[in-house]
């Protein structure tokens, strides 16, 4: 299996440049070695410590959820907004579990269920319809550990450090079996999936109109990408919906594998983007304090709609 080239390491990785860099991420790791009770504590002190200042994405998430929860009251807004921060926060160390802990002691933290809709006998791939909670990098981690043949989508990060880190922590726990392509590599990533490889995506995100339509989210017009039926279609492949929950008192977390849609794609691509959204939909609502409530989902409006996020009078070009 080739490498993706974020996996590969580059003497230009040491230049001083990127010293600073380097010792964050070693300050970052000797600090998940910590118990995970203790890393959960931290975590949460720090999502609130940043919840306590204004912010242009803690205007954004506050914006997303007077849209998706219009019938709660601003004081349970808040409060919803309060433990979405905390649960940013823990998903910084949880970022680190999942990259750098032992496999034996991250297995530890693990409640799988449904584990036999991910293995499917006809030796055809699955597209893993997974959602943006905080706790992404666990859900990752989980599914490389228990699975040997799951590859992943990701965003390549602007610090080259990063992104290589990232890279090889998304593949630490599968023992060289997984691969990870670049979420625009359409190409590798169809090419895996007619392997009979499992592949994960996450297709509530706002990648604009490319290659997607307006479908309801929360009963609001939301840019969504058809990709989840046509990689589906054209990688012959199944879609296994997944769920990736920290679970209360510090127990870990559940990763439930749900059975694959039947009758999916229909060759209706509104119905089949309308019925992805309902079923992310309802895995946000098992947890909603966990979700990416950051990202600016509503970004694009259909014509002649106003920017839902113009109170925030600083927002740019970014997500």
């Amino acid at each position: 299996m080739k490498k993706s080239v974020a996996m590969q390491f580059k003497m230009a990785l040491l230049h001083p440049r990127h010293w600073g860099s380097w010792l964050l991420f070693a300050v970052w790791w000797s600090v998940c070695l910590l118990p995970y009770a203790v890393l959960m504590r931290f975590g949460h002190s720090i999502g609130l410590l940043v919840f306590a200042f204004d912010s242009r994405r803690k205007r954004i998430a506050q914006r997303n959820l007077e849209l998706c929860f219009p019938d709660l009251s601003s004081c349970q807004r808040h409060q919803l907004l309060r433990a979405n921060f905390s649960s940013m926060g823990m998903a910084i160390m949880e970022i680190g579990i999942a990259w750098w802990w032992p496999k034996k002691r991250f297995q530890k933290l693990l409640d799988i269920r449904g584990s036999e809709h991910l293995i499917n006998s006809d030796g055809r791939g699955a597209l893993l319809l997974g959602v943006h909670y905080t706790t992404l990098e666990v859900g990752v981690a989980a599914v490389t550990t228990m699975y040997d043949k799951v590859d992943g989508m990701y965003r390549a990060h602007g610090n080259p450090v990063y992104d290589f880190i990232q890279a090889r922590g998304r593949v630490s726990k599968s023992a060289g079996r997984t691969d990870i392509y670049e979420r625009r590599d359409v190409r590798g990533s169809l090419a895996a999936l007619r392997r009979g490889r499992t592949l994960w995506y996450g297709p509530d995100q706002d990648y604009g109109l490319g290659s997607g339509l307006f479908v309801p989210f929360f009963n609001v017009a939301a840019a969504t990408v058809n990709t989840t039926a046509r990689f589906a279609k054209s990688g012959n492949a199944r879609v296994v919906p997944f769920t990736h929950i920290r679970l209360p008192d510090n127990r870990g977390y559940q990763i439930t594998f749900y059975p694959s849609l039947e009758d999916f794609p229909s060759g209706d691509d509104l119905a089949d983007a309308t019925r992805v959204n309902a079923l992310i939909e309802r895995h946000i609502l098992l947890q909603p304090e966990q979700y990416l409530w950051v990202h600016r989902r509503f970004k694009n409006r259909p014509a002649g709609e106003a920017d839902v996020y113009r109170l925030d009078e600083t927002a740019g070009s970014g997500n």
